[in-house]
């Protein structure tokens, strides 16, 4: 395997995602971009300086599961029990099993078996890769390497993507996003910013919050919801699950200054994942208990952990309620308006 340097390569050097970008691209380069922290890796598939697939390790399946779900409001039969054999063929069953860029072939298989079309695959995987490069982008500190040895090479291509053009869309959304947390008027103002452009695929799942408020016989404002979670797709999620016109979504990737955050903006529910690094949502639940301002917020944890210890640690912590990952938009707003409404 050849692998060419971009730099000095050491254990968790100082990173710069648009610089690499930026040579990647001036130099049309083939090949994959490696990119590993303790925790998770990114791999972003280039073919002469243009993106044609982008991957992420944390909850690799659940991502590409959820956007499935969504595309099969449009095509019924990517239901539950082709997704599920899907995922029996291709995600790996515990750590050490190896299946190479198993998501890409995963799209492949589904492309093969036309249960999508090939431009439907294009829009799935530009989808994936905005997710990815946003959770990148805002990457400081890791590892990485560049290998000029293009594996997907014997897998079809579905598009081949403006990576220039794509890291400025991205970047927008963050800035965005960042808007959003830096500024703190007054609740009631409040506004949760709409994506881009309507997306074919990722749009929100027939579910209205708002009339969903109204079944429920809960009176009509505006609520503030804090959600702490170190995975920007994630944060995406959930900002697109919940209405603008009911909810105002405060969006916080690290659970170090989630505290001073979470004072600033006063939620009505805090929305908190457990599996962070620094400081773990047990840790983090905790302390905002402690704090007079959230001894009765409700807190409700998130994670892709179920087990009876997981829970128990919760209720140790007084957490108000779980959340299991992955999560539908109805699974969301069940657990939202139970502790709200």
């Amino acid at each position: 395997m050849s692998t060419t340097s971009i730099g000095s390569y050491r254990l968790f050097q100082k990173l710069h995602p648009l610089s690499l970008f930026a040579q990647l691209t001036s130099r049309r380069a083939t090949g994959c971009l490696n990119v590993y922290t303790e925790t998770v890796s990114w791999s972003i598939y280039l073919e002469e300086g243009r993106l044609t697939y982008a991957s992420y390790s944390d909850q690799l399946f659940e991502r590409l599961d959820s956007h499935l779900k969504r595309l099969n409001e449009q095509i019924s039969s990517l239901n539950n029990e082709t997704r599920t054999q899907m995922r029996l063929m291709f995600e790996p069953k515990n750590d050490n099993q190896l299946i190479p860029y198993a998501d890409y072939q995963a799209i492949c298989w589904l492309t093969n078996q036309e249960y999508i079309t090939p431009l439907q695959a294009g829009i799935l995987v530009e989808e994936l890769a905005k997710e990815v490069l946003e959770s990148f982008l805002v990457l400081r500190e890791g590892n990485y390497e560049f290998t000029s040895e293009n594996c997907l090479d014997e897998l079809p291509k579905f598009c081949r993507l403006d990576l220039r053009l794509l890291v400025e869309q991205c970047l927008n959304q963050l800035r965005q996003q960042q808007s959003v947390l830096s500024s703190v008027p007054a609740r009631e103002k409040l506004q949760v910013l709409p994506p881009n452009k309507p997306r074919p695929i990722g749009q929100k799942l027939p579910i209205n919050s708002a009339s969903y408020e109204r079944r429920n016989n809960s009176p009509s404002r505006l609520y503030t919801i804090a959600c702490i979670d170190d995975s920007q797709a994630v944060l995406n999620s959930i900002r697109h699950f919940l209405d603008e016109e009911t909810f105002s979504v405060v969006m916080i990737n690290d659970s170090v200054k989630a505290l001073i955050q979470v004072l600033r903006s006063k939620p009505d529910l805090i929305l908190l994942d457990i599996e962070m690094p620094n400081l773990d949502g047990y840790e983090l639940c905790s302390l905002l208990r402690r704090h007079s301002a959230f001894k009765y917020t409700p807190i409700i944890m998130v994670t892709g952990r179920s087990g009876f210890i997981d829970r128990a640690k919760a209720k140790i912590v007084r957490s108000s309620g779980y959340l299991t990952k992955p999560f539908t938009q109805s699974d969301l707003l069940k657990v939202v308006f139970k502790h709200i409404g």
